[in-house]
This record gives C-alpha cells, sequence and structure tokens, in this order.
C-alpha cells in the first residue's frame, strides 16, 4: 500500500484536521446564536419543513419534516462538542474510522442546518465548509499515514476556489483588467474591518500592484500546488499569504481563514522540519473508503470543470443537495458606491416633531465615528443582509420588515444580535429606515473630526412605521 499514504503530510493533516474543525465549530457556534432569531419559529423568516414541497433527496436535512428551536439547538450544541473533540485531537489518537465518524457527522449536521437556512446561508462559504469538512473525513488517524487521494481532493478544492475566484474577476467587472478594483474595493466591501480604511488609503499604484499579484495568484499559482516539491508547498505558502492579506483588510466571515487551511493539503513535512515522518500503511477499511471518496469527486468534477472553462461562469453554485464538489468565487464586480440603510426609531409619538436615534449594528457601518471591528471567522448574518439589502436585493425585503416590526416590540431576541439599542430595552413610538451614500474620511477628517466615515442621506428606504 506504499502508494496509498504520502510519507511527508503529517504536518498537513495536522492542521487541516483541527483547523477545518475549529471552523466548524464556529459555524455552529453562530447558528446556535442567530439561527432561532433568523430563521425559528418565531424568526424573521420562520423553517417550512420540506416534507410534501421538497423530496429529501434533494434537499437532505435532519428537518425535513419538522423543525424546533429545540432541536436546532441540539444540532447546533452537538456540533459544537463534535468539533471540540477533534481540535482537541481525540478522534485522531484512535482508529482511522473515529475521525471519520466525527467528521461525517460534523457534516450532516451542518448540512442539516444549511440546507433549511433559506437566504441567510446563502453563501458560497457555507458550500466550501461543508465539502471541507466532507473530505476531511477521509484523512486517516495518527494510527494510520495520510491518504494521498485525500490530500489531492483537498487540493483540487482549493483550486477551485482560487482560480474560480480568478476566473470570475477576469472575466467580469472591467476594473479587475485595468487594475482599478482597489480603488473601490477597500471602502465598499460588505463589511470593512479595523485595517481596511488604511488600506483604502493606500497609493494608487500600490492598489494596482495587489490586484496584479492577485491575478497571478489566483490564476498561475493553483497550477503549481499539483508539482512536485517544494514546488507545491512554495504555492502554498502564496496562497496563504495573499489570504491573510485579504484577512488583514475585511471581514469575510471564515472564507479566507478556511481557503489557508486548505492550501496545507499540498505542504510538505519535509519543506517545513528537513526531514519527512515514517508513516504506516493504510488499512484495508479505509482504502476501500479514501478510493470510494475519490470516484465520487472524479464523477462530481464534470461540471464545475465545465463550469471553470465557460464564458457564462457561475460565482458560487452547488450542483447536488450534498454540497459537494461544487462551484466557488467573490467579487466578479464591483460597487464603486458604498449605501447603507440606516435604522432609526423614536419614542416620539408626534412623528412629524420626532427625535430619531439610530440603531448601532455590530459589523456593517454605521455611527460614523464608530471604528469597524474584527469579526471573521464569525459570521455575522444580519448584518451581511443589511449589506445587500442596501444594494437594491428585493429578496432581502422578506426579513426586512418583519425585523422592523421586531424592533417596534423590542424583541429582547433580535435587539441582542444588534450593537446599540438605544431605547435600552423600551418600546419605540415608531422607526424607520433611510438611505444613506458612505465614503471613508480623508486623512484631515480623521484627525480632526475623529470619523471614519462621511455620510449624507439619499432617500428612505421604509417611511416611519407603528404598531
Amino acid at each position: 500500500m506504499g502508494w496509498f499514504v504520502a510519507e511527508d503530510r503529517d504536518v498537513a493533516r495536522f492542521v487541516l484536521q483541527r483547523g477545518i474543525a475549529l471552523i466548524y465549530l464556529i459555524a455552529f457556534l453562530s447558528a446556535l446564536r442567530q439561527f432561532p432569531v433568523l430563521r425559528g419559529e418565531h424568526g424573521l423568516i420562520p423553517v417550512r419543513p420540506h416534507a410534501g414541497r421538497v423530496p429529501l433527496r434533494a434537499l437532505p436535512t435532519l428537518f425535513h419534516s419538522r423543525y424546533s428551536d429545540r432541536a436546532l439547538r441540539m444540532v447546533a450544541g452537538t456540533g459544537m462538542v463534535l468539533a471540540a473533540t477533534v481540535v482537541a485531537g481525540l478522534p485522531q489518537r484512535g482508529p482511522w474510522w473515529a475521525p471519520l465518524l466525527v467528521f461525517g457527522a460534523m457534516y450532516l449536521l451542518y448540512l442539516s442546518i444549511v440546507n433549511i437556512g433559506g437566504i441567510f446561508y446563502g453563501f458560497g462559504w457555507e458550500s466550501l465548509l461543508l465539502e471541507a469538512g466532507f473530505l476531511a473525513a477521509f484523512l486517516g488517524s495518527e494510527q494510520t499515514g495520510t491518504p494521498v487521494v485525500t490530500l489531492l481532493a483537498l487540493t483540487w478544492l482549493v483550486f477551485r476556489v482560487e482560480f474560480g475566484a480568478g476566473m470570475i474577476k477576469i472575466r467580469g467587472d472591467a476594473v479587475w483588467r485595468d487594475l482599478t478594483a482597489l480603488y473601490y474595493h477597500h471602502e465598499t466591501q460588505p463589511m470593512p474591518g479595523p485595517l481596511s480604511w488604511f488600506f483604502h488609503h493606500l497609493p494608487a499604484p500600490l492598489h494596482k500592484v495587489e490586484v496584479a499579484a492577485n491575478h497571478v495568484v489566483q490564476l498561475g499559482v493553483p497550477w503549481l500546488l499539483f508539482f512536485p516539491q517544494p514546488v507545491a508547498t512554495w504555492a502554498a505558502a502564496a496562497v496563504i499569504i495573499t489570504q491573510l492579506w485579504l484577512v488583514a483588510s475585511g471581514n469575510f466571515a471564515w472564507l479566507n481563514w478556511l481557503t489557508m487551511l486548505l492550501a496545507f493539503a499540498a505542504v510538505s513535512d519535509g519543506v517545513l522540519t528537513g526531514e519527512p515522518a515514517a508513516s504506516s500503511a493504510g488499512p484495508v477499511g479505509l482504502v476501500a473508503a479514501v478510493c470510494a471518496m475519490g470516484l465520487l469527486v472524479l464523477w462530481c468534477s464534470r461540471r464545475p470543470v465545465l463550469n471553470l472553462v465557460s464564458r457564462r461562469q457561475l460565482m458560487n453554485a452547488s450542483y447536488n443537495g450534498w454540497h459537494l464538489v461544487g462551484t466557488y468565487g467573490a467579487f466578479g464586480s464591483i460597487t464603486r458606491r458604498r449605501q447603507e440603510i440606516v435604522v432609526e426609531g423614536t419614542r416620539d409619538t408626534d412623528r412629524a416633531a420626532a427625535h430619531w436615534q439610530e440603531y448601532g449594528f455590530a459589523g456593517k457601518p454605521g455611527d460614523v465615528q464608530r471604528w469597524p471591528r474584527q469579526w471573521a471567522p464569525y459570521h455575522l448574518r444580519l448584518d451581511w443582509g443589511m449589506w445587500f439589502l442596501a444594494l437594491g436585493s428585493r429578496a432581502q425585503l422578506a426579513w426586512f420588515e418583519p425585523f422592523l416590526y421586531r424592533l417596534l416590540d423590542a424583541d429582547r431576541a433580535t435587539v441582542r444580535l444588534l450593537a446599540h439599542d438605544p431605547f435600552d430595552g423600551d418600546r419605540p413610538a415608531w422607526v424607520r429606515a433611510r438611505i444613506f451614500d458612505y465614503r471613508y474620511s480623508t486623512w484631515r477628517e480623521l484627525r480632526t473630526e475623529k470619523v471614519w466615515w462621511v455620510r449624507r442621506p439619499v432617500g428612505t428606504l421604509v417611511e416611519p412605521i407603528q404598531r
């Protein structure tokens, strides 16, 4: 079975198993804290069970026939416990099937959440996490070598993430081709981070260098991941460094963190430590399981490959309800203007003479004096929804109106998703939603006015409403 195991990938397996499990832990925590408010029994858009409407094989979920908040909390809590055991390295100390069972359970539990998550779970990194967790189940344990086929499948995954993102940019907005995308992106990205303001104010020539380097890493470097060592390790290092740059410049949930972890599939122990570790051959059961997984990935790769070479490339798409072997990409188009929806309320019953106060969100820009926070890899789903709403996504209106009425009720669960309630738990008489143009302040405005943003009102999304 010498062909089956990689003699120099124990470090890669260590990082992949624990790192992917840590992202699962964060994802389950996000579901535990946010899902009941967003999609729960009394959520903004309550879950409708699929039974009688959608076949189980089309959207597999444990909630196919019935949903309850209690069951959701049990699923998320169980997932967190399982993920914590992998982070601690417990299943890895056992036989090969122990990590397989634990990762398999985490995958199925999170799949059950994603497939009923609706618009709040329509992000490419949900499928990416599911696919990564499924593949990580076949990495074996400390009692076995690291299967080559599993490493190749994980490398193929990071290739699709990087190359797909590069192709969608080159085929998309002209600002990627003329290298001016970052004149706008740091300012208009969904959720700026603590350093995003500073990235935006880098010299224009450096922005062009950033974009050019990004094209090289996303379009050229992924091919090198399949080259012999040490080339593959250095290619992985280029991917990791680029992702760290993205982590520093914005908040994109766990997308960048997970991409960095996946790049370790191409990292060799020998390059890192100078000598490869000795590994034992794989048991027959592990060989059979890994080969079956490899054939499945190979068969399901047909449509993603065709998508990569298609002029009508899809940016993020799953071709099956299991979210396996999908297509990935991000920011094929860049917005030049940042608009934000500002939600306000008042205690005054006379709205014509009312004093309006602003609700503060955890991650999205609001108060111009508030320095953007670091949230990634945690995922603020309500804040992301507000960004899409500001872009004009009418699909977001399905939850936004109920959200405003929850604020009128001073609903404690809903208000807990916010960073600031101007009424300290009391009910406002009216709420409204206004549209503002936002731009980053200049260096002078930051020094003199202590503001990170400058904004001006440009319209109203929702006129004042009351109960």
